[in-house]
């Protein structure tokens, strides 16, 4: 299992929020590139990178931080947030980002996802499902989308994306573990790799996760910034690899 520290963006600086509140906000007085190369120091497998601003108002607006972010670390870096046109795809491999989530473009227009794994590859295209209720969130978890997750994972799958990014909002930045009934649902229907985000507050978390098999990775936010969780203390108390 893949492990993916989370830098999400605002303004510039990394922060951290709770279930996608902006008013329940942590901001780091690091700059995001510094978090990045400790966590690429500690051995993550990936950078997960989303920039919240452009994911509530759809312009990416955090090119600057992202850019840093990649020159800091030898970890690829996969960015989501705001992904709503082919522009903003290509500005994003631009500037040195390995791979792009599609959101809220991909919940409004499958076609549009088809078009961008034709174009640039499998790959280097994700789609994120923002879980709420059983339904996709969108525009930065503003507002819910009639469109059932399990039912965009399995389109996403058939247009052959190379990785779902599952995030149960319920439990974002709540330390309290991710929705397991959940995901397990979301595994039994795809198979394309599942990135899943929310919840993880411990090492044991972390197991728990770890031994669902067909599992491609976890994205770990609150627990390594509060100290909760240790990259490699995980590695070295659970026998896992990459």
């Amino acid at each position: 299992m893949l492990l993916f520290p989370a830098i999400d963006l605002m303004s510039g600086r990394a922060v951290r929020l709770r279930q996608g509140r902006v008013e329940e906000r942590t901001e780091f007085p690091e700059p995001p590139e510094w978090w990045a190369a400790r966590w690429d120091q500690d051995g993550a497998d990936w950078l997960h990178v989303v920039d919240l601003d452009a994911a509530f108002s759809g312009r990416p607006e955090n090119h600057a931080a992202v850019r840093a972010i990649v020159a800091a670390v030898r970890a690829p870096v996969q960015l989501g947030g705001g992904m709503r046109t082919r522009e903003d795809i290509v500005a994003a491999f631009e500037i040195g980002v390995a791979r792009v989530i599609l959101g809220t473009r991909a919940a409004e227009s499958l076609g549009f996802v088809a078009e961008a794994v034709r174009e640039f590859g499998a790959g280097r295209i994700a789609v994120g499902i923002d879980a709420k209720d059983g339904f996709v969130a969108v525009k930065g978890w503003t507002e819910s989308s009639p469109r059932r997750a399990l039912d965009l994972a399995r389109q996403a799958a058939m247009l052959g994306v190379g990785a779902i990014i599952y995030t149960d909002i319920a439990t974002d930045g709540m330390m309290r573990g991710p929705n397991l009934p959940a995901l397990e649902a979301l595994l039994s229907e795809v198979d394309v790799p599942v990135i899943a985000s929310g919840g993880v507050s411990s090492h044991d978390d972390l197991r728990a996760l770890a031994a669902r098999r067909r599992l491609h990775g976890a994205i770990i936010g609150r627990a390594l910034y509060d100290g909760m969780v240790s990259l490699a203390g995980y590695r070295a108390s659970s026998g896992f690899g990459s």
